[in-house]
């Protein structure tokens, strides 16, 4: 099972500091669709895993959030793509659930539901928090630079987990991974 999971703001559509809130405010990031078309071709299984405090902070509701899904779906699926699953943690810091990032109960929620390897599998995200959710349960980081991934190297560049890799954006990642995949076939022919 070739496992990737991704946050969603910052990461497949562009971030908001007031939180996005509808699916009009929900807009992809410049390439990313074309990244989840690349990764889904190359047979990558795709989740999504994502805190969305706005839901307790009554901000949106759980609906509104399953419109911003079903137009995030439709986009994707347009450019060639599949999102096999989304996870979302609705909780807000002061909740101490297991699942809001950096805790990795989402993530090995995800990885058990796709029997998946933790060691193989990569987490694509624009904070500390998502790096360090999949640091955690043993998987693979990336740092992406839109969203505030820029910030996040700036601020925490010295606190990053030691194995976390640094893309401009998600089709960069995307490149890199199917390119890596394409060596390791070459090889093995």
């Amino acid at each position: 099972m070739k496992l990737i999971i991704l946050d969603r703001d910052g990461v497949i559509n562009l971030d908001r500091d007031d939180f996005v809130k509808s699916a009009e405010e929900w807009v992809p990031v410049e390439g990313s669709m074309d990244a989840v078309a690349f990764l889904t071709e190359a047979g990558y299984t795709l989740a999504v895993a994502t805190n969305q405090s706005g839901i307790s902070r009554n901000y949106f509701t759980v609906e509104t959030l399953t419109e911003m899904h079903a137009k995030m779906h439709r986009l994707v699926q347009q450019a060639g793509g599949k999102i096999d699953g989304i996870w979302f943690c609705p909780h807000t810091a002061e909740d101490g659930c297991n699942c809001r990032k950096p805790k990795p109960g989402m993530i090995t929620d995800i990885i058990e539901r796709f029997n998946a390897e933790a060691a193989e599998t990569w987490l694509v995200g624009d904070s500390l928090r998502d790096l360090q959710a999949i640091d955690a349960a043993g998987g693979k980081p990336a740092l992406v630079l839109t969203g505030k991934g820029k910030k996040t190297l700036e601020r925490e560049g010295d606190n990053l987990p030691v194995s976390t890799q640094i893309f401009d954006n998600l089709l960069a990642f995307s490149q890199y991974v199917t390119r890596q995949e394409n060596d390791r076939e070459t090889k093995e022919s």
